[in-house]
């Protein structure tokens, strides 16, 4: 889910930058030191927007620049397990497919697809369910349910977030669509 939170952090304004409008630089630092980051409290930081409040700096000898005590707001993607998210496919390999949610890719296993049989059709790079013919291939959108979820602080590109489909109301956008016209078709033969 996404976030827009309100936030307060320490900014250091290198000494080149003393000069210049400060809230300014110290919307650019705040967006260098935490967009495309991960804080496991607060979620993977897409975008700081607005600072609210530029506090006193303080001077650290020996450094030349100044820490400043900063209120910002910032927009936040903070998954949680069990979690719906919708996403689109990116990649399909014999193993599954990855799925964009933004900011982040998440993996969803062959495993956790269908209950049917996957074939991957290597030259039109797609995975086929066997006995129920449906597809998944790049640039489907997709709804899945998270069921694993590891956060790399140090190294975002380590993080590792699982998918499953395995559900009803899960699946690609044609999936569902087709699941729910079923559904109408049965309601309206009762």
């Amino acid at each position: 889910m996404y976030y827009k939170m309100r936030l307060q952090d320490k900014v250091r304004v290198p000494p080149t930058r003393l000069g210049e409008d400060l809230s300014v630089v110290v919307l650019d630092e705040l967006q260098k030191q935490l967009e495309g980051s991960i804080d496991k409290d607060i979620g993977i930081f897409i975008a700081v927007t607005e600072i609210h409040a530029v506090g006193e700096g303080d001077i650290i000898p020996s450094d030349g620049a100044v820490y400043y005590y900063v209120e910002f707001d910032a927009v936040v993607l903070r998954l949680s397990m069990q979690e719906i998210v919708e996403g689109e496919v990116v990649e399909t390999t014999s193993f599954g497919a990855f799925v964009s949610l933004g900011p982040i890719d998440a993996m969803l296993h062959v495993s956790q697809i269908s209950d049917d049989f996957i074939n991957f059709d290597e030259k039109n790079a797609r995975l086929i369910c066997q006995e129920s013919k449906r597809q998944i291939a790049v640039g489907d959108g997709v709804r899945a349910r998270v069921v694993s979820l590891s956060l790399s602080e140090r190294d975002p590109r380590e993080s590792k977030i699982g998918l499953t489909m395995r559900q009803a109301g899960l699946g690609t956008e044609s999936w569902i669509t087709d699941e729910l016209e079923g559904a109408k078709a049965d309601a309206a033969k009762e």
